[in-house]
């Protein structure tokens, strides 16, 4: 949790953290000041210490709403410190930089540097940082040991946010069933009611509609995959196929709160009017996979136990998983669950890429979605739903949705 951010700074031998860009749609940058309009701002967070925020004069009051110290660059002019460094653009960048860095009492030490920017221009004016302050090293949080590891734990008020988008989550999962199962059927397709096929491109131009009806946006897309696309974890969906009865489809959405905060992930896999023999086989077998691991969840099991089960019970069935072939790409081919918060994809992680202390502890937040794919016989099958542990220290499932396969439709 963000209490926790000095003592993880301390355990790691960090003295400073410096966080680059814009107030939304950046994660360290939202999880530090709440987010707002704030344009290309300059964090600095010294251990023990209140973080400074650098702003836009014209910035000044949704600067001043995130409750931080605050500083205008106004006090920093580029001008001043290119006249300083005779012109020198990237030279004048870090000088200034390095003003900012002491006057928040930043000049040694380990610094983590954090934030979505144009990597260019950042990268030549941090290596240039050097010049100034010798005594500090500026370096990328790659293991994820502070602000990643402060994430993954969300408070009540995190996890309220987080219920909420799973309110509007599968809400409008539920307009979409519901627009399916009112059209009519044409050539074994949906048409609209000029009698037009019905596309996937169409069925996503909706979802977004109904999202920002609801408060929420959907910076990354969704996944709406029919056939053999199905059959690809993360194939989005050609805009042009038409929705065909009795294929399966995979409708995986992971909208955000405005200004890029908290994400809720979910799918469900459908299939219209009917299913054939094998898809219906498919998908009991993930139903039974899914309903094994979620009674398995555990307050305080480290993740990869999940993953293990998982591959296990599928591997029973006769499919491919990781364990055995981790390139495989039939079968099953993905990890069990990740965190989702301010990333779709956080701490903790189940798969080859889960650290030793990636548990489901109190304030965790996580999906769990078990699937199979086989796009050479045109279909795949994925569940998911987003957990928390919360703090009763019980598993919660976030918010609920039917798990039907398959979707009535008109036929008169």
């Amino acid at each position: 949790m963000k209490r926790d951010l000095d003592m993880l700074m301390a355990q790691n031998g960090v003295e400073a953290l410096l966080v680059l860009g814009n107030a939304q749609h950046n994660p360290a940058m939202v999880y530090l000041t709440g987010g707002g309009h704030i344009l290309n701002a300059t964090l600095v967070k010294k251990k023990g210490e209140e973080a400074v925020l650098y702003h836009g004069p014209m910035e000044r009051d949704e600067a001043a709403r995130t409750g931080l110290k605050t500083s205008s660059y106004s006090q920093y002019p580029l001008r001043r410190f290119q006249d300083l460094c005779d012109g020198d653009r990237v030279e004048a960048g870090a000088l200034r930089l390095c003003e900012m860095l002491k006057d928040a009492g930043v000049s040694a030490g380990k610094v983590f540097v954090y934030g979505q920017v144009e990597l260019g221009n950042h990268l030549s004016v941090l290596s240039r940082l050097g010049k100034f302050l010798p005594e500090a090293s500026f370096e990328s949080d790659l293991e994820g040991c502070v602000l990643e590891k402060a994430m993954a734990t969300k408070d009540e008020q995190e996890l309220d946010r987080i219920r909420r988008m799973g309110q509007v989550t599968t809400a409008v999962v539920g307009k979409t069933a519901e627009y399916l199962t009112s059209l009519n059927v044409k050539d074994g397709c949906l048409v609209k009611p000029d009698l037009e096929y019905l596309t996937i491109g169409e069925v996503k131009q909706r979802i977004n509609l109904w999202l920002a009806e609801s408060g929420a946006e959907n910076p990354a897309g969704s996944i709406f995959a029919i056939g053999r696309d199905a059959g690809v974890p993360h194939s989005s969906g050609n805009n042009t196929d038409r929705l065909r009865l009795g294929e399966t489809i995979v409708f995986d959405i992971y909208p955000c709160e405005p200004g890029g905060g908290y994400f809720y992930d979910f799918t469900r896999t459908w299939s219209l009017g009917y299913a054939s023999e094998p898809a219906q086989a498919l998908y009991e077998q993930v139903w039974k996979v899914y309903q094994a691991i979620t009674a398995d969840l555990e307050t305080g099991m480290h993740f990869t136990r999940a993953q293990m089960r998982t591959c296990e019970l599928f591997e029973g069935m006769g499919h491919a998983t990781p364990r055995q072939n981790p390139a495989t790409e039939r079968g099953y081919v993905h990890s069990v669950g990740h965190g989702v918060g301010l990333h779709i994809h956080e701490k903790p992680a189940s798969g080859a890429n889960a650290a030793e202390d990636d548990f489901l502890q109190p304030g965790a937040v996580f999906t769990i979605e078990p699937g199979l794919y086989y796009p050479d016989q045109g279909m795949g099958v994925r569940i998911e739903d987003t957990y928390c542990v919360n703090r009763e220290g019980k598993i919660e499932k976030i918010a609920e949705y039917p798990y039907d396969f398959v979707l009535p439709v008109r036929t008169g």
